[in-house]
């Protein structure tokens, strides 16, 4: 008895069950039958293929979906998303919708100055103003990032104009892009202007003035302003954004008091040392003759990529180190990464300097054997590589038979070759390519006229002196520099430009009497005895 009652419990349980499944079943057909705007959304999240994301808009097609301004501008970001290169499908989405609302237009906008054409996101836009569609603060980072990637300076001027007669110009996020956009196209004054009139800075402010002055040269403004970044209590702490463009600078000018700070800070805070603050790092070490340290930071970043064991090798290269420059190529292959270009360059470089000549060929032969274009800077080290050894003949010949165009970069490591030899003949010949190819770099004439004069030819190296001054070709004045409070002063011959000129030279002359007078007092008691 009690059997059966058992059994009937289970036949009744699976009816249950049967009829849930059933019911389940019917809500699913049911929903897909009446899914809407949100539903196609949440497909299109999950999408993470081109594949996917087709068979979803031929659902959305089929539903009637294609004219939702919503639902395609989703479309347009999945397709820009997932093409990785292309904005054909997306453009199609965009072309086909006959209303289009701002947020539809800022998504093309962004997926042409992410992707390119560049061009084509500028010409979005002024399709969209042609329009009549009112701009937003989301639409102006896009159009400008597209405009400093493409150097345009004078339309990205016309839309900073734009900015200011919408009251955009002083957001946050439109001033920020304004900042990066007038430095990648070197405006660095228009880039401090628009900086400084930015109210509340945040720290990608901060992040894109510091980032502008390294790129263009202007390090001594970048230490400055990342000095005064620390300074002030409003800004929230620097990133490792902040920290990556800085080191550049640290790079630059060799401010090891900058770096150790970073250093410093990066491991009191427990930031992460990744490939780009980690390469940043070695190179800032390396430039400060700091190759043990170099070595130490190496050996902490855990996913090293080509650029960190670039930035070792070279450290190795530029110290006289060239046999563990050597290995850390070996290492390099054994962790699985393809060398590139730079890599066999800083190789070269390493051999040059150690005037390791057998190594030197063996790794220049072995470009082919990676797939590794020989450009002409690889040349260059050949040749640099074979003069610095003697072998004046085979660099010649190295010259006459590259494939590419022989520049500047070689006949110079040709002239700087038969300098150490001399060479005048080939001197002459590689001083005439370098006057035609690099007119105004005085240090080619002024080699020549040495030499010149080395060999009691006095006519003809007051004829290349001569030709410096019609010319009007000066070599860089050299200057002195000192860190102070980790600001680094620059001084040149005669230079009066300091701010604190007056008081520098007031200073001088009151240490020169005081050295008069010691010296006077000295030699008065030499005199009593």
């Amino acid at each position: 008895m009690h059997g059966l009652v058992r059994q009937a419990e289970l036949l009744v349980t699976r009816r249950v069950s049967f009829t849930s499944i059933r019911f389940f079943i019917g809500a699913r057909t049911y929903t897909r039958l009446q899914r809407d705007s949100y539903d196609y959304t949440h497909l299109l999240q999950r999408c993470k293929s081109i594949k996917c994301i087709k068979k979803v808009h031929a659902q959305i097609i089929i539903g009637g979906y294609e004219q939702n301004p919503f639902l395609v501008a989703k479309l347009v970001g999945k397709y820009t998303e997932q093409s990785g290169s292309n904005m054909e499908d997306a453009r199609k989405v965009f072309d086909s919708l006959f209303e289009r609302d701002i947020f539809v237009w800022n998504m093309v906008i962004q997926g042409y100055a992410n992707l390119g054409p560049l061009k084509e996101a500028l010409n979005i836009y002024d399709q969209m103003r042609l329009s009549g569609v009112s701009v937003n603060r989301y639409t102006y980072p896009f159009v400008l990032k597209a405009c400093g990637a493409m150097k345009d300076g004078k339309k990205g001027e016309v839309i900073h104009g734009h900015t200011v007669k919408c009251g955009f110009d002083l957001d946050l996020f439109v001033g920020n892009a304004l900042v990066a956009f007038y430095g990648k196209c070197q405006e660095m004054e228009a880039s401090r202007r628009v900086f400084d009139g930015i109210r509340e800075k945040d720290i990608v402010s901060w992040n894109s003035m510091i980032s502008g002055y390294t790129v263009n040269g202007y390090v001594d403004e970048a230490l400055m302003l990342f000095s005064a970044m620390l300074q002030d209590c409003t800004v929230c702490a620097p990133d490792s954004a902040t920290l990556a463009s800085i080191l550049p600078a640290c790079v630059q000018v060799s401010a090891i008091q900058v770096g150790f700070w970073i250093h410093s800070y990066i491991i009191k805070s427990g930031m992460e040392v990744g490939a780009v603050l980690g390469s940043g790092l070695i190179s800032m070490y390396a430039n400060c003759g700091r190759v043990n340290i170099a070595r130490n930071v190496f050996g902490r970043i855990s996913d090293k990529n080509i650029v960190v064991w670039n930035a070792m090798m070279r450290c190795y290269g530029m110290h006289g180190h060239a046999d563990e420059a050597l290995e850390m190529f070996s290492g390099l292959v054994e962790a699985g990464l393809q060398p590139d270009g730079i890599v066999f360059l800083c190789l070269l470089s390493a051999c040059s300097h150690a005037g390791m000549i057998v190594k030197g060929r063996e790794f220049f032969k072995r470009m082919e054997d990676y797939g590794v274009e020989k450009r002409e800077e690889h040349y260059a080290c050949m040749v640099d590589l074979l003069g610095r050894a003697g072998c004046l003949d085979e660099a010649v010949d190295m010259i006459r038979t590259m494939p590419v165009q022989a520049g500047k970069n070689v006949y110079g490591a040709m002239l700087g070759a038969c300098r150490i030899h001399n060479n005048l003949e080939l001197a002459e010949e590689a001083a005439e390519k370098l006057f035609v190819l690099d007119p105004d770099n005085a240090g080619r004439y002024v080699i020549l006229a040495k030499m010149y004069e080395d060999a009691a030819r006095w006519e003809d190296a007051a004829r290349v002196r001569k030709v410096l001054r019609e010319k009007n070709i000066r070599k860089p004045i050299g200057c002195s520099s000192i860190e102070v409070d980790c600001i680094h002063h620059t001084f040149g011959v005669e230079d009066e430009s300091h701010p604190f000129t007056e008081q520098i030279f007031d200073t001088l002359e009151r240490l020169d009497r005081i050295i008069d007078e010691e010296t006077n007092d000295y030699f008065l008691e030499l005199l009593l005895l």
